[in-house]
């Protein structure tokens, strides 16, 4: 490890906690164990065992700094590690610096601009932001409406594309498959992209709009193809919440994943009421990795997974 990464690493926390200092946002800290997981079928926890039992170590702070906007928390941001199994990779450590937070009143469009904010501000010398709906960026490269393309079409669309995948995918899957090989080489690198409004069955906890074809009201920001960010429009409803996180929970068990009990404190806090809220997560490794320029999270991080 290089000392002008940890050194580039402390500049940009003190960067960061001072945005939010200008801007009233309490900085908060959550337990990092909990007796609930993430029940996401796409995500893995670890589990620790003590003397009452499993414990799962957070792959979000997502659902205690809910249960502390429940409690009248107001604007809350948080820098904590959190841990994701099996994700190892280019862009990908299984422990990971993530920074979480949530704004009270601001939908998913004011969030992005704030998020914009605090990137320019890290990342200066970028070109002027691209904000793109997923249904524009599909009709452009794809010439396909994502949200209204039945299985078929997107099996053919992947055929012409070349792409060989083993197995039967989803219909979400399929999109991710063409997101990913198709689109996302196509972004720019010199600038931000913020991609907005992704297919419903995408939605995980965001609201969906009230059209015709409803759409969730959810971004992601990337720089060139790294994902940076993920930002949602929360869902406010507590049976809408139920719902996903016991959905997730029989998923998991058709795809004999490992039993994840769903939050149960989390869903009791959302019915009390959860105020209407924006929040995003970003990927602080993957973050500094983009400042200085660097090609993969082990050159910005003081040990590896394999190492530490």
């Amino acid at each position: 490890m290089d000392v002008t990464v940890l050194q580039e690493r402390a500049r940009l926390l003190q960067a960061v906690r001072a945005f939010f200092d200008q801007r009233k946002v309490l900085e908060v800290e959550t337990p990092a164990l909990s007796s609930s997981g993430n029940t996401d079928p796409s995500i893995q926890s670890f589990q620790v065992a003590d003397s009452e039992g499993l414990r799962y170590l957070h792959t979000s702070p997502e659902y205690a700094m809910k249960r502390l906007l429940v409690a009248g928390a107001g604007d809350i941001y948080q820098i904590c590690k959190v841990w994701r199994a099996g994700e190892l990779g280019r862009y990908h450590q299984p422990e990971f610096t993530m920074l979480e937070w949530y704004r009270l009143g601001f939908d998913y469009h004011a969030l992005m601009r704030e998020v914009e904010a605090l990137m320019l501000l890290l990342l200066p010398t970028l070109a002027a932001s691209r904000f793109v709906s997923y249904r524009q960026l599909f009709l452009e490269v794809l010439d396909i409406d994502p949200h209204s393309a039945r299985d078929v079409v997107l099996s053919a669309c992947m055929a012409q594309q070349q792409l060989d995948v083993v197995g039967e995918l989803s219909r979400s899957e399929k999109l991710d498959v063409l997101m990913t090989h198709c689109i996302e080489p196509g972004f720019a690198v010199d600038r931000l992209t913020f991609v907005f409004d992704y297919p419903a069955e995408q939605k995980a906890l965001a609201c969906l709009s009230d059209e015709d074809i409803p759409v969730a009201q959810r971004f992601e920001v990337y720089l060139g193809q790294v994902e940076l960010g993920n930002g949602y429009q929360e869902q406010t409803d507590a049976a809408l919440n139920a719902e996903v996180l016991y959905t997730d929970q029989r998923i998991r068990q058709q795809r004999q994943l490992p039993e994840v009990p769903p939050d149960e404190r989390f869903l009791q806090a959302m019915q009390q009421g959860l105020p209407r809220c924006a929040g995003v997560a970003v990927g602080l490794d993957r973050l500094l990795m983009c400042v200085l320029g660097k090609k993969k999270l082990q050159e910005v991080i003081s040990f590896s997974w394999t190492v530490a």
